[in-house]
């Protein structure tokens, strides 16, 4: 009987600063992805020269960095994959993450040494497929999506104990079967199984008539027409035992174009969740409240269970707007103190002199502080910043730590 072991929690980062801000702020493992092969063309993604820091940074934390490449490969990907890869074996992720079977074998050939995990994007949905892909090699195989967690408890139960599954347990949910979807290919020519979505599924449509060309049709009766294909976020932070007792060994979550706020906030709740519920049982059902708290105080779209108790019902879905619903502004990653004890940051957000603003401490606290004092890089005194990105030092009037974030609840 295999036994179940603290699950990784495994985190998005879209580029360097996110990375970091994700291992400090508690992920097990992190996934990024390059300038090419990934299904996120339109993240900044990593440089070598990024990804090769971030892998030092992760690992100096004892932490790991699994780079995807998961895209449908069309015959000329092929030469590229192979010199990327070689690119990748210099600088040494972890994993790499890989839908495509002939991608898979240029895998095997270049980075033997080097763990492949197989996407979701491979439509993995029963133990047969994860036996195949541990005969070829794979060290990890991603769920699709669509399956229930006793259809993950079965697959558990039917392979080899060695054989690592990964489940999406928070994020957005695609329409698409296992994300692999035409829509966007077919009205813009951006082919979403090669990284170039366009989010069609978050559009707003109407139907026609073929006799009244122009006459747009609600499919309900609502003047704003409907978004029939926009489902609500995967959130399952209130499920923790049960996504333990079906045997996934990773906790994964969706994201790579997420800012360090999405980021800090999930995996700092996410990694509290899965420690409270290690150390007591009591303890996880006790601060299920605060979790879900903290949890709505990222970015998201209403949230829902998926298909995890079942296929969804019209409740999932949201048919009336593709708005996030925001409750916190993000501001600004604390870097280094200046010479005068003023702590240096990257504004990205405005804010102002006396203005209560909030701090997202890793080990889980929330300090509100007021802003004494401003300056630019000249020692300028400042009444507010307004220009994002621009460089700045602030007195809070507490002392802070590298790696604190600021909010500000809207």
């Amino acid at each position: 009987m295999r036994e179940y072991k603290k699950p990784e929690l495994l985190i998005p980062a879209s580029n360097l600063e996110v990375l970091k801000t994700a291992i400090i702020y508690g992920a097990d493992a992190v996934y990024i992805g390059g300038e090419m092969y990934g299904l996120r063309a339109k993240a900044k993604n990593f440089s070598l020269e990024d990804m090769k820091a971030g892998i030092e940074f992760a690992h100096s934390y004892g932490k790991r960095v699994f780079v995807t490449a998961n895209i449908t490969a069309h015959n000329e990907d092929l030469s590229g994959v192979k010199k990327y890869f070689e690119e990748l074996k210099e600088i040494g992720p972890d994993a790499v993450i890989i839908s495509d079977p002939g991608v898979f074998e240029i895998a095997m050939e270049v980075l033997p040494e080097t763990e492949i995990h197989i996407s979701t994007q491979a439509n993995n949905v029963n133990y047969g497929t994860y036996r195949f892909w541990h005969r070829m090699g794979a060290k990890r195989v991603v769920s699709a999506r669509e399956l229930s967690l006793d259809e993950i408890k079965d697959i558990r139960n039917n392979i080899p104990d060695e054989l690592e599954i990964e489940t999406f347990v928070h994020g957005a949910m695609c329409i698409a079967y296992s994300g692999r979807c035409l829509l966007s290919n077919y009205f813009t020519g951006r082919d979403a199984n090669r990284g170039a979505c366009t989010h069609s599924c978050r559009w707003k449509y109407h139907i026609t008539e073929e006799t009244r060309p122009g006459e747009y049709l609600p499919i309900e009766e609502n003047e704003r027409g409907t978004y029939i294909f926009n489902s609500k976020d995967l959130c399952m932070i209130e499920y923790i035992p049960d996504l333990i007792n079906a045997g996934i060994d990773s906790f994964k979550i969706e994201g790579r174009m997420k800012t360090a706020l999405y980021v800090a906030s999930v995996t700092r709740t996410y990694r509290k969740a899965i420690d409270d519920f290690f150390e007591s049982p009591f303890l996880y059902e006790k601060n299920i409240p605060y979790y879900k708290e903290e949890i709505s105080k990222c970015t998201y779209r209403q949230f829902t269970t998926g298909f995890f108790f079942g296929k969804p019902n019209e409740e999932a879905q949201i048919y009336d707007n593709n708005t996030y619903i925001k409750e916190y502004t993000f501001l600004g990653i604390i870097g280094g103190k200046n010479e005068v004890g003023l702590y240096e940051l990257e504004q990205r957000n405005k804010f102002s002199v006396g203005e209560e603003i909030e701090v997202m401490k890793p080990d889980g606290r929330n300090l509100l502080v007021t802003v004494k004092k401003i300056t630019d890089e000249d020692g300028n005194d400042m009444e507010s910043c307004p220009h994002p990105q621009q460089k700045i030092f602030v007195d809070f009037g507490v002392e802070m730590d590298v790696y604190d974030l600021l909010r500000r609840k809207e």
